[in-house]
């Protein structure tokens, strides 16, 4: 089974804010709904909340120590039991989805990643931890343009990037 992460970041590596999203990239969301529909996503209580519900077409697992439950999710206190029952699902890419503390936490089992790199600089508190590209290989790379509406940035530019491990 391939571990992958998904995520957006800004300039310094900004990812949340008070449990939300910092921008609304419209194309970035339809870009991710793509990617991880028909897999299971793993991502921490926190994320989940801030998701609010099981995302369609897509099996939840959730990595808590507090003995969280929710309908749709499958819960875990421990990664690895995440991934047996993900392997044992016969998943073939399991998606790490965040947040920046299971990104830390996990990123040693990363075989891929989807990043968007996202022109934005601004106030924080959720970070990704800057990442080493030198054991990486790009193998696909996309950039966007801002969406202006009256003359307000309604969607920031951002690139979208695809990164295997160097064996």
């Amino acid at each position: 089974m391939k571990i992958s992460m998904i995520v957006a970041y800004g300039k310094n590596w900004e990812i949340g804010l008070d449990n939300e999203m910092l921008w609304h990239i419209s194309e970035d969301f339809k870009n991710f709904k793509a990617i991880t529909s028909g897999h299971h996503i793993l991502m921490g209580r926190k994320t989940f909340e801030s998701i609010g519900k099981p995302l369609p077409n897509r099996t939840s697992l959730v990595l808590s120590n507090s003995g969280f439950e929710h309908d749709g999710v499958h819960t875990f206190n421990d990664v690895q039991k995440a991934f047996d029952f993900a392997r044992a699902s016969a998943e073939e890419e399991l998606f790490i989805i965040g947040g920046a503390n299971i990104y830390e936490t996990l990123f040693p089992y990363v075989d891929k990643m989807y990043l968007s790199e996202v022109d934005f600089e601004g106030k924080a508190d959720a970070f990704l931890k800057e990442i080493d590209f030198s054991t990486w290989d790009l193998t696909q790379e996309k950039s966007y343009d801002a969406i202006i509406e009256n003359e307000k940035v309604k969607s920031p530019a951002w690139k979208f990037k695809v990164w295997i491990k160097k064996d």
